[in-house]
Order: C-alpha cells, then sequence, then structure tokens
C-alpha cells in the first residue's frame, strides 16, 4: 500500500535533488512538522505570505512576529532552516541542510487538489518526520502490531494522491512553471485577525 508513496517520494526528490523527501497532506502541515521537529520559536513571517503560517505559529503557541521580505519561489521562515517552498518547481533547487516544504495545492504546478511534501538532507529527520505526521507509527507496518512511543499527527499522504503525483509528474515536469513572488499576496498583517 505505501510503495505507491515512496515512489512518488522518490520522484520529488530526484527532482529536487534532495536526499529525502516526506509526504504529508498538505504544505501548511509540512512546516508544523518541521516546526515541532526543530522546536523552532521566535519566528519572522513574511507580511507577504499565505494566512495558514502565521495562523499555525499561533495555533502552535509560538512567539513570532512580521518581516518585509520580497521574496521569489520561497522564502526561509526567520531564524529557521524551515522554508516554505509551495510555490517552486525548479530542478535541483533543494538548499542543502534545511527542510523545504512543497505544496501540491491546486493552484501549484503539480496540481493533485491537495497535498505536500518536505525535502530534507538529514536521514534521522527523515524517519522521525514520517512517523510524526504518521500518527507515531512507522507507515510500513500494520499500526496495531506496532508500539506506539511518541505523538505524532495525522498529517500524511494518501496512497490516491500519491498515485495521481506519479501520473501527473510526468505530465508537468518539464514545463515552464508560473513565477511566484511576494507581491502576488496581499498584506495580511493588515487583517483584523492578526491584531
Amino acid at each position: 500500500m505505501f510503495d505507491i508513496i515512496n515512489k512518488f517520494e522518490g520522484k520529488i526528490s530526484e527532482f529536487y535533488n534532495a536526499p529525502y523527501a516526506v509526504s504529508t497532506d498538505c504544505c501548511t502541515h509540512a512546516i508544523e512538522l518541521c516546526l515541532r521537529y526543530t522546536n523552532s520559536n521566535n519566528l519572522k513571517i513574511p507580511r507577504h505570505t499565505y494566512l495558514s503560517i502565521p495562523m499555525t505559529a499561533i495555533k502552535l503557541n509560538l512567539s513570532w512576529e512580521w518581516k518585509l521580505d520580497k521574496w521569489e519561489d520561497y522564502y526561509c521562515i526567520g531564524n529557521t532552516n524551515i522554508y516554505d517552498a509551495a510555490v517552486l518547481w525548479k530542478k535541483n533547487s533543494y538548499i542543502a541542510g534545511t527542510f523545504m516544504c512543497l505544496s501540491f495545492q491546486y493552484k501549484k504546478h503539480l496540481n493533485l487538489g491537495r497535498g505536500g511534501m518536505i525535502l530534507t538532507d538529514d536521514k534521522t529527520a527523515y524517519n522521525d518526520l514520517i512517523k510524526l505526521g504518521y500518527d507515531g507509527r512507522h507507515r510500513n507496518d500494520i499500526w496495531a502490531n506496532q508500539e506506539i512511543n511518541s505523538i505524532g499527527y495525522h498529517y500524511y499522504m494518501t496512497p490516491e494522491t500519491a498515485k495521481l503525483g506519479l501520473e501527473k509528474f510526468e505530465q508537468v515536469k518539464d514545463l515552464e512553471p508560473k513565477k511566484w513572488t511576494w507581491d502576488v499576496y496581499p498584506d495580511i498583517s493588515k487583517f483584523s485577525v492578526f491584531n
């Protein structure tokens, strides 16, 4: 059942030239898992990004502040090695030593409706992030047969989404992506929800 997920992760990690890729149900949850895994705090979040990034910081009760960042294709969530690369589609673009979080939401280049991925070069983090996104369990074995010894979250990609990803990947891998920059997004720091 999980062979298809492993294959899809392999395709994405190869495309970006990242040693490892961990699939998730969405990019926001990929970022959340990385924030939890690294125990990050005191974040700097761009004023021009998607709503879920500051909302995740609020959800996790993290300290954070706004920053003006004129980013293109991706940005670093300040004071961390976590990158919001939701809109990035570029071969061999993985940045060593980071967690780069991708999106496969319906507006993205690889459009699966929903889904995300974490790129990393840290094998320990790869294994730990899989467990963290799979309810604290190893994904390649029946959960009832495992000793669950850590908290996890229900943030995994379904095999059906991974299958669709493999099919669509071949159709879009060599196409020129839309160029995304900071100014595509409004200044969300002005929204009343954040004041």
